[in-house]
């Protein structure tokens, strides 16, 4: 069966910011390389898919959970997923609208597909290759997905970039509610809080880097990419160097 051990962080405190602030670097480094450096969506996304698959095939030889090489595979690919969007919307003209509900099935396809093969959907569970490769291929597509969905709603909607962080937010407070009172099952929680991060950090990330005459605060994708990739890097430091394994969350106690 190929069995590895686990090679996926546990779900605590720590990921879920680590996973915030990953994907306002995705959103952030992605305008920062395109339009900032003027390098453009074509060239910027055929580079950071090379670096992506240097470090995915760094990522799979390892034997377990090492997490600077996971986190910087999970910083490239919500670069990478913030540029597939941006491509589909900006230079083919497939509408945000169009890419939510593609981007919607095509998560859903893998999930099946994922859950058809190895019966559970568990981050825990992720203890063969195979399993691995599904992992990747739906947090890409989260990434996509994401994106999508956090553009349709501060741009097309024109909510702003304010208003739908808090909607995503809101969301993510009451699938927290849900699980925690409601007996939510874990796994479905786990993802759908998963996948509601991603337009969450990314609102975050076009708040503070947007100028203010389009409804940001100014900081400017250098200063708020660098901030949170110190933070992000600081963390994954001191995880490494940590002995004692955090305290886990209630939402890890997946089936």
């Amino acid at each position: 069966m190929n069995k590895i051990l686990n090679r996926v962080p546990e779900v605590t405190i720590y990921f879920w910011i680590i996973k915030v602030l990953a994907t306002t670097v995705g959103e952030t480094a992605a305008d920062f390389l395109s339009a900032t450096l003027n390098l453009g969506l074509g060239i910027t996304s055929y580079i950071m898919s090379g670096v992506l698959l240097i470090a995915l095939f760094n990522q799979f030889k390892l034997k377990r959970y090492v997490p600077a090489f996971f986190w910087f595979v999970v910083v490239l690919i919500s670069i990478v997923g913030t540029l597939i969007t941006d491509r589909l919307v900006d230079e083919i003209g497939v509408s945000l609208l169009t890419t939510t509900v593609m981007f919607s099935i095509f998560l859903s396809v893998v999930f099946a597909l994922w859950y058809s093969n190895e019966k559970t959907l568990a981050m825990h569970s992720i203890n063969t290759a195979k399993r691995e490769r599904f992992y990747w291929i739906a947090v890409l597509f989260t990434f996509a997905l994401g994106t999508a969905t956090g553009d349709l709603l501060a741009e097309f909607l024109r909510l702003g970039y304010a208003q739908s962080a808090f909607i995503f937010g809101a969301s993510i407070a009451v699938i927290a509610i849900a699980y925690y009172y409601f007996r939510m099952n874990a796994v479905f929680a786990f993802w759908l809080v998963y996948i509601l991060t991603r337009p969450l950090g990314a609102s975050m990330g076009d708040l503070l880097s947007q100028s203010a005459t389009n409804g940001g605060f100014g900081f400017g994708t250098v200063g708020t990419s660098m901030l949170f990739l110190s933070i992000i890097v600081s963390l994954v430091i001191y995880l490494s160097l940590k002995q004692k394994k955090p305290a886990l969350l209630p939402i890890d106690r997946q089936n």
